[in-house]
């Protein structure tokens, strides 16, 4: 199963990362390749985004369900292909430092499925870890600059 996780250390409270990573609109936007999204409520989104593994670039539709919300430290989804045949989850944890630094880890696996998921399979072992980590450092990036921090 293609996986990554990817930590970062963040000047900021644990409070400034679970407003942002709580609301799927902030971080969304974020994710590599993004298109678009759509709120169906707030568990629930679909995403666009453009996936590019090297020899094949497309464009893939994922539904986002957010399995669980537990405040300040952990925003749980899964995620289940809506153009392809892919399924898998994730997550943010943020973990307290002191009053003003914060870690947080963000988390991506990935699976494909059907005739071709072998093959697809091996392709993403390097392409979600990289995924992972763009994500959780542009996550990182914008709760700095939405907290006026420049670290």
């Amino acid at each position: 199963m293609p996986a990554g996780t990817h930590t970062v250390q963040l000047p900021v409270g644990i409070e400034e990362i679970w407003t942002f990573v709580s609301d799927m609109d902030k971080w969304a936007p974020l994710v590599p390749g993004y298109i678009d999204h759509e709120i169906i409520n707030d568990r629930e989104s679909t995403w666009s985004f453009k996936g590019d593994l090297g020899f094949m670039k497309k464009t893939v539709k994922l539904k986002i369900d957010i399995t669980e919300w537990k405040e300040p430290t952990t925003v749980t989804f899964n995620l289940t292909g809506l153009s392809d045949n892919f399924k898998g989850g994730g997550f943010f944890q943020a973990d307290a430092i002191d009053e003003t630094h914060t870690t947080m880890s963000g988390n991506l696996d990935i699976t494909a499925g059907g005739a071709m998921g072998p093959m697809v399979n091996q392709i993403m072992k390097s392409f979600v870890p990289k995924t992972a980590e763009e994500l959780t450092d542009a996550v990182a990036e914008k709760i700095k600059e939405v907290a006026g921090v420049t670290q």
